[in-house]
């Protein structure tokens, strides 16, 4: 089996949590042969955890290297275009974290190089990985029988859950004037989508869509497929309360979200029929190895069956390295590509333009 050396731009939580362990725990598949964060001591850091890994001092150092055969960018969401134009430049494969940019001008600019370069570029949704997603998938009632379908993320943030299970290392040489410029761009970015008056509160609710929403909304999509129309959106406490309904022609669905502090991660999607509902959810991925399991409910107009698949431990991001892995070298190309990545840009601009109607009533 071919080992697969890697370098990993951006070393913060994602990286540490879920990366990094699970890269060593596939050492057969993978070599974690480079690191870079713009942090000095988080590079020496994660360098000195792991043995394989060279300490980078920029990120077109590492991108340059004949040592690494594909990049993880793992950096917050307003530096991917930048990352992925550098990769791809050093004809370096490509897992990228969701999302794939933060607007759909960025993953235009960049979508023809990624097409020219024939590199494979692996957008990590690693939720239509998970065992139940894929489960639901094969047990979908026909389009035409569908009735209602009803998605939701209602979460506590990560914080209280890694505070209890990991020990994180947070940096404290950033640079302010780097921290200055990167809040700069971001809202820039957010300003390009919700508009150049834009409230903070529509612009965090982009951010909660593009963040924690873009996990659920691509599953809903590969499910379902894309809706004609977002009927309505809204939003309230600053932007972490968010609903939105989506017409499917004959029948409709649903989106909602919500951020607070009581301490449960409610990620689920459920999809009616006349006969049949079938739902499934995923726990918080700041704890690894929790399982996931699919509820199907079959109805007759006599009795009424109820089968449960799972529970399923294997964690989604380690199925998803092994997809990653299997299409480089295999040649083959994922489902979840930058094309498949701008469905759902677009589908969020679109209710970012309910949202911003709403909120001007």
């Amino acid at each position: 089996m071919r080992i697969v050396r890697v370098g990993l731009i951006g070393l913060g939580e994602v990286s540490q949590l879920m990366h990094l362990p699970i890269l060593a725990d596939h050492r057969h598949l993978f070599e974690v042969a480079g690191v870079f964060d713009v942090s000095p001591s988080l590079t020496a850091h994660c360098a000195e955890r792991y043995a394989t890994a060279r300490a980078y001092d920029s990120a077109e150092a590492l991108v340059a290297s004949p040592d690494i055969d594909a990049v993880f960018i793992l950096t917050p969401d307003q530096t991917h275009r930048h990352y992925l134009d550098l990769a791809l430049k050093a004809g370096k494969h490509v897992f990228l974290e969701k999302p794939a940019c933060l607007t759909l001008g960025e993953i235009d600019d960049v979508a023809p190089l990624a097409k020219a370069s024939g590199l494979l570029v692996f957008v990590a949704y690693m939720r239509r990985y998970s065992p139940s997603f894929l489960k639901a998938k094969e047990m979908m009632p026909a389009r035409e029988e569908l009735r209602y379908v009803r998605v939701r993320d209602l979460i506590c943030e990560g914080p209280f859950f890694i505070r209890q299970t990991r020990n994180i290392f947070y940096p404290r040489d950033l640079d302010t004037d780097f921290l200055a410029q990167s809040r700069s761009d971001t809202e820039a970015l957010l300003r390009d989508v919700a508009g150049k008056d834009a409230s903070p509160s529509l612009m965090r609710a982009y951010q909660v869509l593009t963040g924690l929403s873009s996990h659920s909304l691509s599953a809903m999509r590969e499910l379902i497929g894309l809706p004609q129309r977002v009927i309505a959106a809204h939003h309230k406490q600053n932007g972490e309360q968010i609903v939105a309904l989506f017409d499917y022609g004959h029948f409709t669905a649903i989106y909602e979200a919500l951020i607070d502090n009581v301490a449960r991660f409610d990620a689920r999607i459920e999809v009616y029929s006349d006969r049949r509902r079938l739902s499934f959810g995923y726990d918080t991925p700041y704890i690894r190895n929790l399982p996931t399991s699919l509820e199907v409910t079959d109805s007759t107009d006599t009795e009424t069956e109820t089968r449960v698949f799972g529970p399923n431990y294997t964690d989604p991001f380690a199925i998803e390295l092994r997809a990653f892995h299997d299409h480089l070298v295999n040649g083959t190309t994922p489902k979840t590509t930058l094309d498949d990545s701008r469905q759902d840009l677009a589908l969020m601009a679109d209710i970012v333009g309910r949202l911003r109607e709403s909120s001007q009533l």
